[in-house]
């Protein structure tokens, strides 16, 4: 943020980064280290004189070329040397997009945190009217004023984002969000009936009032799911940012928005959305422009000059949030004029004369369409694939293009994405990271070895296959799934990792292992053994192994007599690997509840897998063999369309996602996807009058990863507080253990550390006498490694002890 000035919603309130920033700690290519701040303070003697300089030959023409608005962040801050703005070499060089210095360290001014906050939001027939509306909300000082349109929301609905929030917004086809804090919720609340009263006379306009904080987040997700819905329309082609931060004054927004949508006319182009800061002036939208034709490029670069001129004839900023880098630095001149620019190029000299640092950015910049991704010469390897990436086109290539760089991976606090950046906060490690090198793999320019990458299966190592990305990604990058297709083809005919074969292969082992379970207990768990057989399974010999139960379920489970006096019907129960060989106490129990909700219970006849382990591991030919002898076992239940109520959430969502991804136009392997339900979703959709019994006190909820990406876990938490209970469902990231990632060697440390950044914390803060859920094997196993104290369990032993009558 620094080195883009950039920021966001809060902008309204507390201004650009520049306006948080008091010192900065800088190095120059040529080595000199300082400390900078106001007055100049900290600057090499020549480098003070330089700009000062600088700034008083050029004070002229930068009065007359900055435009005053609170979003211009496009060129250098020389504003930030003018005599009455207090010169501060801090703020000049905030914005500077490393083209001057490194920045190393940075004292900010922080803001408290509101005490409260009321969320208005306004609906109006179109944008336009919307964007007129600002300066009337803003006479209100808002702390927040943001715009989107109806077009953001339909992709959103069209890609289920957000829906919940989406449910909320007043009529219209517009919308307005002003956000006012205030000491009290009585004061935030009384500032927005306030703002209300312009517009209590106008039909036309629609409100909401909320000041419930679970509410408002909603909203402000939906506005901020924004680049993901954008992105990728479901109904459209592929769009591009090329014109996607630009600012102008707030009180001619609406008028700038009609003409932008005139000059998109013009050029046969229609915007995927318009949305932004619009109290602030600043506009988001995507733009579907033609990347991969010389055709296409030059009507985008024709595109690019107009919209500049638009802009800034209505006395606005190129960019108004991202900076110019080199999409809009060719354009400079049309906003700032010859001279600013050549104060550009003095400014870049005295500090980096020999032109090392990001050469080709703001000063003597490549031409807007010089470096596309794409370009005329586009044209990236298309392997053979195992995954079909229906939402790709079936090609591999354009899911590995799918990451358009907004970093969310990068976060450290919030959803599961990406566990093995905030163990590391390497960038490698991330999932932006990870997609550039698969990217950099396809085009063959820098990675030239393909499948056979060691830079690529080396910055895959450390993904935990978590899926996290799959729904915390705007764009829905599928990280797991990219890992396990190149795993299977590096490894192709090559030794694997001891692990692969170990872990990879659990559903065989522990199926003999659970035939004579006491000795293969006592193997795994006898000092010395122990050692022994993890370093020759590739496994850590600090991470304890499981213990096999000495029965299956399948093994122990009567079908009842009479399958049709059931009310609600035959449901088959699932037999996964790890419930049937570890813990067959949770399968007993699902039978239980299931039966005490109306259904008859059976399971399968003969052995199944979801292949998951194989998936993991990127063994997917022998992943494919299984699954489809699985789907060979389920057929008469398919045929008849019986629910397969899936106990264990990484099982179930490899058949609602890996699955019908691997056996493409395999109608059987849709059909299951399309019955698999988890024990909450069955209950909600075939038994919706039943109730669970009462459970008193607290339970706090670990949701499994894949559940979190590919299920959901609302049905969970509506069951559960069914039962009267306190329910707190974590939002605290991976367990860190994600199947047999935890368990190989060389990955125990950043296993740990998952774990530690959120999940355990919040466990040890939990109250000592609430139920601990985590319907995840891995979760379950990772907390009792861990913290021994405590014994986390599956929903259903939960529900099954109330049913019974014991303390749950």
């Amino acid at each position: 943020m620094i080195g883009n000035n950039s920021c966001g919603s809060t902008a309204q309130a507390y201004g650009k980064t520049a306006d948080s920033v008091r010192r900065l700690e800088v190095l120059t290519y040529d080595g000199e280290r300082m400390w900078v701040g106001p007055g100049m303070d900290g600057l090499s003697d020549a480098l003070r004189t330089g700009l000062g300089d600088i700034a008083n030959r050029y004070a002229a023409d930068i009065r007359k070329s900055y435009p005053d608005i609170p979003r211009r962040v496009s060129g250098y801050n020389l504003d930030s040397l003018l005599p009455e703005r207090n010169p501060d070499a801090a703020k000049f060089l905030v914005g500077s997009e490393s083209t001057l210095v490194t920045v190393l360290r940075a004292e900010l001014e922080l803001v408290p945190v509101p005490a409260a906050k009321a969320l208005v939001v306004l609906g109006f027939p179109d944008i336009y009217t919307a964007a007129d509306a600002v300066p009337e909300v803003l006479a209100h000082d808002p702390a927040a004023l943001e715009g989107l349109d109806h077009r953001l929301v339909q992709l959103e609905h069209l890609r289920h984002l957000a829906d919940r929030a989406i449910g909320q917004l007043p009529d219209g086809k517009a919308w307005l969000m002003a956000q006012f804090d205030g000491d009290s919720t009585d004061e935030a609340d009384a500032r927005a009936r306030d703002m209300l009263g312009e517009f209590s006379d106008r039909r036309d306009v629609h409100a909401i009032v909320l000041d419930d904080p679970e509410r408002e987040s909603e909203l402000w997700a939906a506005r901020e799911a924004g680049l993901g819905a954008t992105a990728y329309p479901p109904d459209g082609p592929e769009t591009h940012e090329g014109w996607e931060d630009a600012a102008v004054p707030p009180d001619r927004l609406g008028d700038y928005l009609r003409d932008f949508e005139r000059l998109l006319g013009s050029y046969g182009y229609q915007s995927s959305s318009l949305y932004g800061h619009f109290g602030q002036g600043c506009v988001h939208t995507r733009i579907p422009f033609d990347l991969r034709t010389a055709e296409g490029i030059a009507t985008y670069r024709r595109f690019a000059r107009d919209s500049a001129h638009l802009v800034v004839a209505y006395g606005g900023s190129l960019s108004g949030e991202h900076g110019d880098g080199q999409s809009r630095a060719e354009l400079l001149p049309i906003m700032f004029g010859d001279r600013v620019v050549e104060a550009f190029g003095e400014v870049k000299r005295l500090f980096d004369p020999r032109n090392r640092m990001n050469p080709g950015k703001i000063v003597d910049p490549r031409p807007l369409d010089g470096d596309l991704r794409q370009g005329v010469s586009y044209r990236p390897w298309e392997p053979v694939t195992h995954f079909a990436y229906p939402d790709d086109g079936h090609r591999f290539s354009h899911a590995a293009n799918r990451c358009v760089g907004v970093g969310k991976c990068r976060g450290d606090h919030g959803g599961v994405m990406c566990p093995s950046y905030r163990a590391t906060r390497e960038e490698e490690h991330s999932t932006r990271g990870r997609a550039r090198l698969l990217f950099e793999m396809l085009e063959g320019d820098v990675i030239t070895d393909g499948w056979r990458s060691t830079e690529v299966r080396d910055a895959l190592d450390l993904c935990l296959s978590c899926k996290g990305c799959r729904s915390d990604c705007p764009v829905d990058v599928d990280m797991a799934t990219y890992k396990a297709e190149f795993l299977s083809h590096h490894y192709h005919h090559r030794l694997r990792p001891m692990a692969h074969y170990s872990m990879g292969w659990i559903p065989l082992w522990a199926r003999l292992a659970t035939t004579a379970a006491p000795v293969a207990n006592a193997l795994t768990h006898t000092p010395g053994l122990r050692g022994l057989i993890a370093r020759m399974g590739g496994i850590d010999p600090r991470r304890e192994l499981p213990r096999f139960a000495t029965h299956r379920f399948t093994r122990t489970f009567t079908a009842p007599a009479d399958p049709t006096t059931a009310p609600h019907g035959r449901v088959l129960l699932w037999p996964d690997t790890f419930t049937n060989n570890f813990d067959p106490a949770i399968a007993e129990a699902a039978a239980l509840v299931l039966t005490a909700a109306g259904f008859s219970v059976d399971v399968p006849r003969r052995t199944v897998c979801c292949g998951l382990t194989w998936i993991s591991t990127g063994q997917l030919p022998t992943a494919k063999r299984v699954l489809n002898r699985t789907l060979r076992v389920l057929e008469p239940a398919l045929r008849e369309g019986i629910p397969i109520v899936v106990l264990e959430p990484s099982c179930a969502a490899v058949f609602r996602s890996d699955l019908p991804e691997l056996l493409d136009g395999d109608e059987d392997a849709h059909r299951l996807a399309g019955q698999v339900r988890t024990l909450a979703e069955l209950l909600a959709e075939r038994a919706p009058e039943w109730r669970p019994p009462e459970i008193a006190g607290p339970i706090v909820v670990q949701p499994h990863c894949h559940q979190h990406a590919i299920l959901g876990s609302e049905r969970d938490r509506d069951l559960l507080r069914a039962t009267g209970a306190d329910v707190e469902l974590l939002d605290a990231g991976c367990c860190g253990l994600a199947g047999n990632f935890g368990f190989e060697r060389g990955h125990y440390d950043v296993s740990v550390a998952c774990a530690q950044d959120q999940l355990l914390p919040a466990l040890r803060a939990a109250s000592p006498d609430a139920a601990i859920l985590a319907d995840g094997f891995s979760c379950r196993t990772q907390v009792r490694h861990l913290l021994p104290a405590i014994r986390p369990r599956h929903t259903a032993e939960l529900l099954a002890d109330a049913l019974r009558g014991g303390n749950p």
